[in-house]
């Protein structure tokens, strides 16, 4: 393993994760399931990838000044990755989240520095509103302090923060000898699904492009969106992002068995990951029994389960 020198910035961290095999979770005669640990990034999530990628190319595009405000709705992982990024370079930032996603995000947030402003959730659960409420109050404050928007839902500059995870993937089973046969991973903004495809299918990767989602809110699948508990995924809506070119298919995870699944992977892999993650690994441990031995599916576990210790999903 090669290390780099010294950093120049903590921005310079983000990025370089690894690409680790499960052993244990995968079933006997299945394909082999490639997890790509995003956990190793600053804030502990890939978002780290997309937030630095928003604002650079605000910058060079010139519609953020020195100074600027920014501000953004989130559940709370974008919301983490851009205090950090915006702590580094020096701009004040607002945040509008909710508690209905992890207490955990919200103070790191704060900790970054960054304005918070906490939305009313029902439940505990992501309702198919709650995302809309957010936005609405995220553009209240953009017209009032003429802030900069980073809009994760519609910036395009999402996909080039996530080429360089496609680059990765493909170095990474390159240099294992293998080739990928599936990608797949659950869609919040679908900016990483959409960066890792085209990255895979410009280098002539014939990979099946896999879109994935709790079957409690099956929008992609059926055209219908209902109330969950995986943070970061299955906002309500059809992603802007992800345009027809990016998918093959999509697919429901129950969600049931994707928190079963994070007691797994932490107990049996030593992987603390999150309930998006574990849904990623479920999802790809079915491709692996379809395709069989000899075949390689790829996904990712975007954040920590250090995000997530005071709620019950390692209970148990």
């Amino acid at each position: 393993m090669s290390f780099p020198g010294i950093q120049r910035s903590t921005l310079q961290a983000i990025g370089g994760t690894p690409l680790v095999r499960l052993d244990h979770v995968v079933p006997e005669g299945a394909a082999q399931v490639l997890l790509k640990l995003e956990g190793g990034n600053p804030t502990g999530s890939y978002k780290d990838r997309m937030a630095l990628a928003l604002i650079e190319g605000a910058e060079r595009r010139g519609v953020l000044r020195p100074g600027q405000r920014v501000v953004e709705y989130t559940g709370g992982s974008t919301g983490s990755s851009l205090a950090f990024v915006c702590a580094v370079k020096g701009y004040p930032l607002t945040l509008v989240t909710s508690d209905a996603f992890a207490p955990e995000k919200t103070r790191t947030m704060r900790a970054f520095g960054a304005e918070v402003i906490v939305v009313p959730g029902e439940g505990g659960q992501v309702t198919p509103d709650l995302f809309a409420r957010m936005r609405q109050e995220a553009h209240g404050i953009v017209e009032r302090e003429g802030a900069f928007w980073a809009d994760q839902f519609h910036n395009t500059d999402a996909h080039a923060g996530y080429t360089g995870l496609g680059r990765e993937i493909l170095r990474q089973t390159e240099s294992g000898g293998a080739s990928v046969d599936v990608f797949c991973a659950a869609v919040g903004t679908a900016g990483m699904i959409s960066g890792v495809s085209a990255v895979l299918r410009q280098a002539g990767s014939r990979a099946r492009i896999v879109a994935l989602e709790p079957s409690s809110s099956p929008v992609l699948t059926v055209g219908t969106a209902g109330p969950h508990r995986v943070e970061g995924i299955a906002t309500g809506i059809v992603p802007p992002l992800l345009t027809a070119d990016v998918l093959d298919e999509a697919r429901t995870v129950d969600e049931a068995e994707a928190r079963r699944m994070a007691l797994r992977l932490a107990r049996e892999e030593g992987i603390l990951a999150g309930t998006s993650s574990a849904l990623n690994v479920v999802g790809a441990i079915g491709l692996a029994r379809e395709l069989g031995a000899g075949h390689t599916v790829v996904t990712v576990a975007p954040d920590t389960g250090l995000k997530y210790l005071t709620g019950d999903l390692f209970e148990g």
